[in-house]
């Protein structure tokens, strides 16, 4: 087992059981099904992502609602 792989996995296991399975999940998409590499900026995206949601930073319902009107444009 890769060094990186086995540290990440200790590091899972100190989070509570609900994100463990998020863990777990993500792990067994990227192992089994995905094709898709994430960039190193995506990466990054997603840990200040999970980090906001850590601290319960999430968007109002208006900006998701913003949000989602740009896609209708």
């Amino acid at each position: 087992m890769a060094e990186l792989l086995r540290q990440g996995i200790a590091a899972v296991r100190d989070l509570p059981p609900d994100r463990q399975d998020l863990a777990g999940r993500l792990l067994l998409e990227l192992a089994t099904r995905s094709p898709y590499q994430l960039t190193p900026e995506q990466i990054e995206d997603l840990k200040a992502s999970i980090e906001e949601a850590d601290r319960g930073l999430f968007a109002t319902e208006d900006e998701v609602a913003e949000m989602w009107r740009t896609f209708d444009r």
